[in-house]
């Protein structure tokens, strides 16, 4: 099983490699409007007109997205598109200023025309420096019902020019969002469009159609003749875009509830793998978990002290698992992993990190539900040791080491082992208490008088 798993590392890490690079997917965007599709004719792709190329960006900006858009540029360049289209969703970013103002530098500087459209839902958002975007793009449009702002102050350009998202907007975007119909009544969307805004990817390229956008005449759409003599639509070819396997795994990686949820489930395997012998799948897993977990918490904004709540309650937890009972210490343990886990990212202008309830619940619970229940039955079943030999000890008399309530020490012969009462009766230090019954390495005593069975007729039902 140990091999197995090292060779499925191998073979996963060998895949990603191959798959570094972004895939595309091509496809035929057949112009239409405000049409329904009964209404209007499905036409072919014309091949004389240039490609539009499409990058999908979602999530928090940071270096990998940064890459990402950098590559799609040189392949719109290389590969002679009439443009690149940005397809954002982003509640702001985690990347370095100097980051971000050398990618604005290079949309504005790009040599071909660069769009960005804010969908595909209406719950999409552009926050944070990267709506900064929008006051460089030759061409920029939104959903309706989505949102854009909160870009902090505007970052210097070379060249002498400047980000402009509208003269009526540039002050409101600052600290504020805007919504798609205000953004469209103060100048901040360079595309003519309705009020129901550019609801598609395909609306977004048929739009664009003769829009001049960087000194050059966007043409999305060409018109020709067919052989009965009637017109004749064709539309420009369309190539879509996205991270690569193990861009967009690492990129996932650093979203807060799966950075937050890896880091408990690796830590919480690897002290499980500490009460077993030897090295196994729980610790190759729970290591793999850890490090893609601290991955995305090194990406994101966390608190120090936070993770370190979370690791000290992990702590906390493994010293009771050693004794198999939960006590004081998962106690404190449950507190800590509930206030790290509580406090973990920090906010970012116009957007919340903080791990959503249901994240939470699954996080705390199943913590929970590992070091109250799951563990501390592991750990008794895996160092308990078989009561054959030890039947002589069930009607032995011994002193309780300290009081028994409802567990504690007691000394039997010459020996202390761990106890706990068979009755509800507790069993103060220094009182003689009788075995009444064993489980594991764990004796059953109860008071020397007043017992509920007498000794004898225990060892005899053992013995039978």
């Amino acid at each position: 099983m140990r091999r197995l798993a090292i060779v499925l590392l191998m073979a996963a890490a060998l895949a990603g490699v191959g798959s570094a690079r972004s895939g595309t997917a091509q496809a035929s965007v057949p112009p239409t409007d405000t049409s329904s599709p009964a209404d209007t004719a499905v036409p072919d792709t014309d091949a004389t007109l240039a490609p539009v190329d499409v990058l999908q960006v979602t999530g928090l900006f940071n270096g990998i997205v940064i890459d990402a858009i950098d590559r799609a540029i040189e392949r719109a360049v290389e590969g002679g598109s009439q443009a690149l289209i940005l397809q954002v969703n982003s509640s702001g970013s985690i990347a370095s200023p100097a980051e971000l103002q050398a990618l604005i530098q290079r949309v504005a500087d790009a040599p071909v025309p660069i769009g960005i459209w804010v969908g595909p839902s209406r719950s999409a958002r552009l926050y944070g420096t990267p709506a900064q975007l929008m006051g460089v793009a030759d061409v920029t449009a939104m959903v309706s019902g989505s949102r854009m702002g909160y870009t902090g102050s505007f970052v210097e350009l070379e060249n002498g020019r400047a980000v402009d998202c509208g003269a009526a907007a540039n002050d409101r975007v600052v600290n504020d969002s805007l919504s798609f119909q205000e953004a469209r009544t103060l100048g901040a969307l360079r595309l003519d469009t309705p009020d129901v805004g550019v609801p598609t990817i395909r609306s977004m390229v048929l739009a664009m159609d003769g829009v001049v956008a960087d000194g050059k005449t966007l043409d999305t759409v060409s018109e020709g003749v067919n052989d009965e003599g009637g017109a004749e639509l064709s539309s420009t070819l369309v190539k879509f875009s996205k991270l690569g396997l193990v861009n967009q795994l690492m990129h996932t990686m650093a979203s807060p509830p799966v950075a937050y949820l890896m880091l408990l489930i690796g830590l919480a395997l690897l002290v499980f793998e500490f009460f077993t012998a030897g090295v196994g799948v729980a610790g190759v897993v729970g290591a793999v978990c850890a490090f893609f977990g601290c991955f995305g918490l090194a990406e994101l904004p966390a608190r120090g002290w936070a993770v370190g709540l979370l690791v000290l309650g992990m702590v906390a937890f493994a010293i009771d698992v050693q004794v198999g009972i939960p006590r004081f210490w998962t106690g404190v343990g449950i507190v800590f992993t509930i206030l790290g886990s509580w406090f973990l990212f920090e906010d970012l202008p116009g957007a919340s990190l903080r791990v959503g309830w249901i994240t939470l619940l699954v996080g705390i619970g199943g913590v929970m539900l590992t070091f109250i229940v799951g563990m501390p039955s592991m750990v008794r079943t895996r160092f308990a040791t078989p009561t054959i030999g030890r039947e002589w000890m069930i009607g032995e008399l011994g002193t309780a080491v300290g009081a028994v309530d409802p567990e504690g020490l007691v000394t039997v012969a010459n020996a202390r082992w761990r106890a706990r009462t068979n009755r509800a009766t507790p069993v103060a230090a220094g009182e003689v208490v009788r075995v009444v019954a064993i489980d594991g390495v764990t004796l059953e005593v109860e008071p020397e008088t007043g017992g509920a069975r007498d000794y004898r007729e225990q060892r005899t039902a053992s013995e039978s």
